[in-house]
């Protein structure tokens, strides 16, 4: 049996560091300095979701899938597909359908993408 403190520790690990990683693909294409640090996270992003989703199933994220295991090992049962439907239950006591949820990620990801791909390649002198 893995230490309770562990699990803990690792839980609050994943809810931060994984949220940061949602924000920072959200939301870091904005600010020049990161532009090329974001395109690569957002990328990758997509590569999880899609190359590994081949073997995984569509979506997969190693990090949602590691979190899942603590949770599990702590008890948690019944989790939701998605990391997003997850923090608005876990933090903002939000339950909204899944298909909906899926859907925003996907569009909001996907213009993320769009927009990391246009400020590093794009014009660049106007933004």
């Amino acid at each position: 049996m893995t230490n309770p403190l562990f699990l803990d520790l690792a839980d609050y690990f994943f809810m931060v560091f994984h949220s940061a990683l949602i924000l920072f693909n959200l939301f870091a294409w904005v600010w020049k300095p990161l532009r090329v640090w974001h395109l690569w996270t957002i990328s990758l992003t997509f590569a999880s979701w899609v190359v590994l989703g081949i073997w995984y199933g569509w979506g997969y994220c190693p990090l949602t899938d590691w979190h899942w295991e603590v949770l599990r090992q702590k008890g948690f049962e019944n989790l939701p597909n998605s990391y997003i439907s997850y923090l608005l239950q876990r933090i903002l006591k939000i339950h909204i359908s899944a298909k909906t949820v899926d859907t925003l990620t996907l569009s909001l990801a996907l213009l993320a993408l769009v927009l990391s791909i246009w400020v590093n390649f794009g014009k660049k002198n106007k933004v």
